[in-house]
């Protein structure tokens, strides 16, 4: 049987995009939201359920913001970091920060654990090699 990036990516629209709640905003069963949705392109065509949800995704990482985010946030030792940390080397405000990181969660890169009157945020392990293999060229056939 083989996993898809759809069997396991949530719609941008299911997901709650306010800033309170729970401990933790990580989506349920994100064993690899991304990790999972779609099969290489070279090997097999998306169907339109895959294709709905890797749009959603790559919308997420299209703004340079948030494409700043993901590299600055897996940068950081330990991989985690605070929003607090963020909004200087962005040059953004902190409500613009947060409702970049807030998208990326949705969008299942990344995760959001609350710690007192902080949220820290780190990369949701396996997301961004596996939307890498999602864009892997075929692999060319062995010559014999």
């Amino acid at each position: 049987m083989t996993t898809t990036l759809a069997s396991t990516l949530v719609p941008l629209t299911a997901r709650d995009h306010g800033d309170h709640g729970d401990e933790s905003d990580a989506p349920s069963g994100l064993a690899g939201t991304v990790a999972s949705c779609c099969t290489p392109l070279a090997r097999t065509p998306l169907s339109a359920e895959d294709a709905e949800r890797l749009v959603g995704v790559l919308k997420a990482i299209a703004v340079p913001a948030r494409l700043r985010l993901l590299s600055m946030i897996y940068a950081r030792e330990g991989g985690e970091a605070c929003v607090c940390e963020l909004t200087e080397p962005l040059g953004l405000t902190q409500p613009t920060v947060s409702h970049h990181l807030k998208v990326l969660v949705a969008a299942g890169l990344i995760s959001r654990e609350k710690s007192g009157v902080w949220a820290y945020y780190r990369l949701v392990p396996g997301a961004l090699p596996a939307l890498a293999t999602v864009f892997a060229p075929a692999a060319a056939p062995d010559a014999e």
